[in-house]
């Protein structure tokens, strides 16, 4: 009964948070990855064959599991593969380890080598949690000589397993349970710590080409949401409508507009009102904000010929309004006045391999992937001094409203010398 109860508070907490947890499966071609995936899911999702090679690039389905909740499993290529292709597909089944919250490393026939080694050293480097799973344990159980070989490298757990008669199912969702970061659930709030019960919070929420049909963007739902979850006062108007909000006498505790209007907002709305946008509220809940606030000082040392990246989240269809691969670059040659290279990449698409010639690093919210997702593709241009920002900085700093689009965040802080240059 007591197991029951925990089971199910695990799921209805995993229900409430704002991310879902990612779990990768790795290891050699034709050991049952696929046949794990569809066993976990209870679903013919993953094409499963004899035939090496059928799992080419990592797949991906988002699922509910029972016992775990909303999950997305990625299915990844074998490791083993050592044609040209193979190679390729390898790469991608490493860089697959960055995008998932936890792992399975599925091993078969007590092999253990040289390739699950390397994996382990990939998990390691990367902190994501494993565990070893020795499948077709119903052909082959695992020996005694290959836990002890894999002590050698390792301490993470070791289920004997079988795809195909999965009598201990239980112990591997308990096992997978206790490998899931705590922090994947954790409800974290947007606006929690800038307001208090009964706050008026104002929403500024442009309808043009950029927004979806008949709906609101993400960042826009999880901020309203998330408001009123503070037992907030929440108001949400268009841009062209702001003028008339405030002829109502109506001061709000905190302001919160689409980045593509802040300089309209900040010329029309009090300077007593703290502004700042989605984007940057994001920024705080998915990136790195201190990393953030810093690279926003590259801005003004931008030369000609220097080369940016601009990193989106998701892929969408590009209108003439498209904030990152528009108005962005628009923006920061007319503020620099210098002819400046854009490079783009949308999804979690692999990084450039010399990143190195990026001057400065614009990343959006995030609002469709994880903190750790995010972290991760930014970590590499950190680690080597490039600067990194945001999409909500950039067009508050090209706008001259940084210091005010920041000030609800920073406010605590001494030092805020380096926020604005």
């Amino acid at each position: 009964m007591n197991k029951n109860k925990d089971e199910n508070k695990f799921v209805s907490q995993s229900r409430k948070g704002i991310e879902r947890v990612y779990i990768g499966i790795f290891g050699r071609g034709n050991i049952g990855k696929s046949s794990l995936i569809n066993l976990l899911t209870g679903q013919e999702i993953a094409i499963v064959s004899d035939e090496p090679g059928t799992t080419t690039d990592p797949v991906t389905k988002t699922v509910e599991i029972f016992g775990i909740g909303p999950a997305t499993l990625i299915d990844t290529a074998g490791i083993d593969d050592l044609s040209t292709l193979g190679s390729k597909r390898f790469k991608k089944s490493i860089e697959a380890i960055k995008k998932v919250d936890c792992a399975i490393l599925l091993i078969a026939g007590n092999q253990f080598g040289s390739y699950e080694i390397d994996l382990i050293r990939q998990f390691e480097k990367s902190n994501v949690p494993y565990l070893i799973v020795h499948n077709k344990s119903d052909i082959s159980k695992i020996a005694t000589y290959t836990k002890i070989f894999i002590r050698q490298y390792t301490n993470a757990k070791i289920i004997d397993f079988s795809t195909l008669h999965p009598t201990n199912k239980e112990e591997l969702i308990e096992a997978i349970k206790e490998i899931i970061p705590e922090n994947v659930y954790q409800q974290t709030s947007l606006i929690g710590d800038l307001v208090k019960p009964k706050d008026i919070v104002l929403l500024i929420t442009p309808i043009d080409s950029e927004a979806p049909q008949g709906r609101m963007i993400l960042p826009q739902n999880m901020t309203i949401r998330d408001a009123l979850d503070n037992h907030c006062i929440t108001i949400v108007v268009k841009e062209t409508e702001l003028e008339d909000f405030l002829k109502l006498n109506i001061k709000p505790t905190l302001a919160i507009t689409d980045s593509r209007v802040f300089d309209y907002v900040a010329k029309i709305l009090p300077e007593e009102i703290p502004l700042t946008s989605f984007s940057i509220v994001f920024a705080r809940m998915k990136g790195d904000f201190d990393q953030y606030i810093k690279g926003i000082s590259q801005i003004p040392l931008l030369k000609d010929g220097d080369n940016i990246l601009i990193l989106e989240s998701c892929t969408h269809q590009i209108s003439c309004d498209d904030i990152g691969r528009v108005r962005i670059p628009k923006l920061l040659q007319q503020f620099t006045g210098k002819k400046l290279n854009f490079s783009f990449i949308s999804g979690l698409s692999e990084m450039p391999e010399k990143t190195t010639n990026f001057a400065l690093v614009i990343q959006c919210g995030g609002c469709m992937i994880t903190r750790k997702q995010l972290l991760n593709r930014i970590r590499s241009f950190i680690e080597k001094g490039i600067p990194v920002t945001n999409y909500g900085m950039t067009l508050a700093y090209v706008n001259g409203i940084f210091e005010r689009a920041i000030k609800p965040f920073v406010k605590n802080k001494t030092d805020f010398s380096s926020k604005e240059q």
